[in-house]
This record gives structure tokens, sequence and C-alpha cells, in this order.
């Protein structure tokens, strides 16, 4: 098996090419916590970083290392490194990283919860500059000398901005910035950030890629783009005993990981791992079902907008025809005054009414009393979250069933 297959057969046969005892097909869930050693030198060299192995999960496990595997294959990455939740992967790689006085410019469209940890970022001394990241020139009116990091997301959550990517991705280039893309809205089957100079993708691997709900997980991957070398605040130790391009990673690994103890556990990534061999599959199910939805909803007398990345009336639609394989299945919508959307929601048969996103079953939640009401209401008109609106992360149901559904909901 080689780079050139393409990517389900790809990640189908990931575990197999690791080759797992006794020919299995996936790898086997490893549920030790500490490993032994015949020879004290064996567990001095894997804690000395002289050769591969494990010596205590909370930092690397089997299991893991085989779902990291994938999801390096998948995005085309140098390394990768998984975590408890998407959260955890990005408070620790931001943490393990900067340091009191750095400064970081970040899209003001993140999604809540990633913009109140930045807000808890400030408070002990990193500096964050929110920004429209839909144009370029806001990204550099922004920066500072003291500027380490530019962070972004592939398609806002819930209003579906999109930054402009690729022109943030050359400039990041040019002043030799980390580039960080959360990834978790495309994923890496409809978009590859490295295409865009990403130095580090995260995925939320709750999301589309474990793709059913059943699993939390998190990870960052090293594109491999960028020179740690220069890096200021890559830790003495790790210069002596890293090769230099795994500097970044290894960081993040042993200051994020081992020391913030985000730890997957086996069990989740064996399913999230299976979960993702469907990957593609669902979402060209799923990107199919949004499209037709989000032009039923756009065309219907008591929807005031819709937003979706493959309506012509997207601002960004042009930039996510140009850079997507699909336009994701993410969409939000804002009811007219004469409906109360609260009403509307419960009439809904088939859309469960769920916070979660990327799973294969419709789910539907009223954003501005739920996932960004902790935010106020002056925060939310900055980020285009009207009191009515309404997110939708679309399945893989039959179409008719939730045109259907959505029919009956609205008469």
């Amino acid at each position: 098996m080689n780079n050139k297959k393409g990517f389900t057969t790809t990640i189908l046969h990931s575990d197999r090419l690791l080759q797992p005892e006794f020919g299995a097909l996936h790898q086997p869930i490893h549920t030790a916590v500490t490993w032994g050693y015949e020879d004290v030198n064996g567990l001095i060299e894997v804690f000395q970083n002289k050769t591969k192995g494990y010596s205590y999960s909370r930092q690397g496990n089997p299991t893991v290392a085989a779902l990291e595997h994938k999801i390096t294959q998948m995005e085309d990455g140098l390394s990768s490194v998984a975590f408890s939740t998407g959260m955890a992967a990005i408070t620790s790689t931001i943490l393990a990283l900067l340091k009191k006085d750095d400064h970081i410019i970040a899209s003001s469209y993140l999604f809540g919860n990633s913009r109140s940890i930045m807000q808890t970022l400030i408070e002990i001394g990193i500096q964050i500059s929110f920004v429209d990241a839909t144009s370029i020139e806001n990204i550099k009116k922004a920066y500072k000398s003291n500027t380490r990091m530019v962070f972004v997301e592939t398609i806002a959550n819930p209003v579906t901005q999109i930054a402009r990517l690729d022109e943030i991705g050359n400039y990041c280039t040019e002043h030799n910035l980390i580039y960080v893309v959360d990834n978790t809205m495309a994923s890496p089957y409809l978009f590859k950030a490295i295409k865009v100079n990403a130095s580090l993708i995260i995925n939320s691997l709750t999301k589309y890629i474990g793709g059913h709900g059943n699993a939390l997980g998190g990870s960052v991957t090293d594109t491999g783009l960028y020179n740690w070398v220069n890096f200021p605040n890559i830790a003495s130790v790790l210069r002596e005993q890293i090769p230099t391009d795994l500097l970044g990673i290894t960081q993040i690994r042993k200051r994020g990981l081992r020391d913030g103890g985000g730890t997957l556990s086996p069990e989740a990534a064996h399913s999230i791992s299976v979960g993702a061999e469907t990957l593609a599959l669902r979402l060209e199910r799923t990107c199919s079902n949004a499209l037709i939805l989000a032009q039923f909803l756009e065309q219907h007398t008591w929807i005031k907008k819709v937003n979706y990345p493959g309506l012509a009336s997207h601002p960004q639609h042009k930039i996510a025809s140009e850079l997507f394989r699909g336009y994701g299945g993410l969409l939000s919508f804002e009811l007219t005054d004469k409906i109360d959307s609260l009403t509307f929601l419960n009439r809904l048969k088939v859309v469960i009414k769920s916070s979660n996103l990327g799973d294969t079953r419709s789910l539907a939640i009223p954003v501005a009393k739920t996932i960004f009401h902790e935010l106020g209401a002056q925060q939310r008109k900055e980020m285009g979250i009207d009191d009515s609106l309404i997110r939708l992360s679309v399945g893989i149901e039959d179409i008719q069933d939730l045109l259907e559904d959505f029919t009956q909901a609205l008469s």
C-alpha cells in the first residue's frame, strides 16, 4: 500500500499494514496502563526518546498510536497526537507552545468553547486579537512583533463563515508564524489544510471522523511545513534529543498530552478508528443532503436566512468551491418573526434536538439559548448569531424523509 491509493482505501488498510498480532485487520484494544521491560535499559531508552516504545498510557498506547497514524495519513501530515477531546487538543497545543506575552491572531467566528478558552488564555497573559478572518487584510492589521500563531477554522460554527485560508497560509509562511487550522467542520476528506500551508491541523474526532456520536476524541497533526528550529519556545532538552522536524509535535505530546493529561482512552480510539473507515462515504451522503435541504429552506416562506457554503448566496461560496471537495454537513438558518423557533424545533420528528455535530443522524439546536448563551448578546451579534438562529448538523437519512419532516414542521 502506498500514498497513491485513494482516501478510503488508505484508511481501510491502515491498521492492517501496521501488522497487528495474529493478522488482525484492526489494531486490538490495548487496555494496559503500563509496560514492563526485561532489561531496564530498554525502559530508559524509551524515556530518553532513543527508541520507540511505551512506558505509560497517559502519553502513548498502541491502540491510540494506530489512530494517530491513521489521522496523519488522512491529513497527509508528518505526525499526530490524539487527545481525549477536541478542546483538549486545542488547549494543550497552545499551552505547550506559547508563553506569557506571546500573541495569537484568532478568527472572531470561533466556536463558543474555543472562544471561551481563548478568553481564559488572555487572563493568564497570552495576548489574543480576534479578527474577521474572511479577509487577509484583518490578519495583516493585527500582526505584532510578538505574534507567534494564527488560529482559524475551516468552516465556522454555526454561521459557516469561511476564512481566507489560502491567503492566510501564505502570509504565515512569509512571517514564520505557526498556522493552526481547525479542520473539524470540513474534515480531511473535504479539505486538505496542508495545501494552504497549515503548520498544525486540529480535528475534533468526535465529529465527522468518528462520525457516530459514540466516542469523544481530538487530535493535532503536524504537517511538517513549519520550521521549528528557530521557534524560540522549544525546550532545550528536546532540541538535544529530538529530530528537528519533530520538535513541535514532540513538545505538544510531552508538555500538552503528558503534562496536561487529556489522554484518549484505547476504547474510544478503537471506536473512532473504525468509524473513520466510512468517513468519505458518510460525507458524500451528508453533503448531498445538506445542499438539498439548504436550497429547500432558502426558498421557504417562513425562513428569513440560510447559511450554507454551498449556496450561491453565501458570501464565501466562491472560496469554498475552490478549496473544498464538498460544502459539509453544517448549516444554520433564521426563522421569520412569525415562527417561534422552539415551537418549530419541537415539531421536528426525524431531526433530533441535540448539541453534537457530525453524527450519522440529523441534529438541530437553538444556538443563542444553548451553546452560545454564555457569550452574551453583544458577542453573539458580532458573530452574526441571531436570537432565532437554528444550527443543523445534517445526517445520512433518506433525503425525502428529511424534506417531509421540515415541511410538516413549517406547515
